[in-house]
């Protein structure tokens, strides 16, 4: 699917509120309500957008330890429904180099980490090595 200038604006503007009203979102495109709706749907249904979520406060919800992993390993069997749905793991890329993969982790504090850590090199034997770097400020997140 082609992304338009116009299927552009409501976009960005679902990017700074999913929440926004139809009439809102036409009021600030110059759009009119029935065809911001039109597109919208139309954008769901491309899977251009894949679903509408919310930002959280990291510190709020006690998440404001958050940590950076490279993984590598001798497979990629390592990577099982136990991590892809553990809590603390919020995104899983593949990378290219000397690492497999790169994990975003998100947890209360250093003893979480800490327990979380001994517990994924414990259970996975086909992980060779891992690169953690805990985050330090957030400067800027995007959902």
């Amino acid at each position: 699917m082609e992304i338009d200038s116009k299927d552009a604006k409501i976009i960005e503007i679902l990017k700074k509120d999913s929440r926004m009203p139809i009439r809102e979102i036409a009021k600030q495109t110059k759009i009119r309500p029935s065809t911001v709706h039109q597109r919208i749907q139309k954008l769901v249904e491309n899977s251009a957008i894949e679903k509408f979520t919310i930002k959280l406060n990291n510190k709020a919800v006690g998440e404001n330890f958050i940590v950076f992993m490279l993984v590598k390993g001798s497979t990629s069997e390592y990577i099982d429904s136990r991590i892809l749905n553990n809590r603390h793991v919020k995104e899983i890329f593949g990378i290219t180099g000397e690492y497999d993969l790169l994990v975003k982790l998100k947890f209360k504090d250093v003893e979480e980490f800490h327990n979380f850590i001994l517990n994924f090199r414990k259970d996975k034997k086909e992980i060779q090595s891992t690169l953690t770097m805990v985050v330090t400020t957030n400067l800027k997140e995007d959902v």
